[in-house]
């Protein structure tokens, strides 16, 4: 199960476990979220967070709509707040872990100073959530692999001294062992066999 349905049905048990307790905005951020009106349902659920600035449901919600509206900053800081009230959700850092990953791979953060910040954030929530979920999930593997790559290219830009050669080829491993394990499961997974090729054919050209 992918981890848009996955989390639709989430808030629908959620939903129906709480319908009494829903005010008007929940409810119809919900429903638009589940049509897949991200749009709309931010507008509501952010109605609802102001009515109720520490609903954990609310706050999930509105994260991940903020997410699919590609408003990555809103969505960092909402999973935030969610992560607050419920630091076991693994989901929660899932998805502030690709936000951040999405802001540090923008054109418009490229001269920024907060750049390397947004790639180490993203790996350590990628990394917060294989520890809560385990390492059977190859989706948490996967980004924490893309974002070890994509954080290594950053650098690679940057050498000037040896050991940051040898730091960015440590990075590029740790993307090849995510993606390593990965393979173990999904052994003819061709998308992650050209991403290790890549990542190999990086390394060598660092060497």
């Amino acid at each position: 199960m992918n981890y848009f349905k996955q989390t639709i049905i989430i808030l629908l048990v959620i939903s129906a476990n709480r319908a009494l307790a829903q005010n008007t905005y929940d409810k119809l951020g919900m429903q638009a979220l589940v049509k897949g009106d991200f749009k709309g349902a931010v507008t509501q659920l952010e109605k609802a967070d102001t009515k109720d600035p520490n609903n954990a449901n609310v706050l999930k919600m509105l994260g991940y709509s903020y997410y699919q509206c590609g408003d990555y900053e809103n969505s960092i800081s909402t999973y935030s707040k969610f992560i607050a009230l419920k630091p076991s959700d693994y989901s929660a850092y899932y998805y502030r872990g690709k936000a951040r990953l999405n802001v540090a791979n923008d054109p418009k953060e490229s001269l920024s100073q907060l750049r390397e910040n947004f790639y180490l954030s993203a790996i350590k929530d990628f990394t917060k959530a294989i520890e809560i979920n385990g390492e059977e999930d190859p989706q948490l593997l996967q980004n924490r692999g893309l974002a070890y790559k994509d954080y290594a290219i950053y650098k690679s830009y940057k050498i000037k001294k040896s050991a940051e050669k040898t730091a960015c080829i440590a990075l590029f491993n740790n993307s090849v062992a995510d993606f390593n394990k990965i393979l173990l499961v999904q052994p003819l997974r061709k998308d992650i066999i050209s991403l290790v090729e890549y990542v190999k054919a990086q390394i060598k050209s660092l060497k």
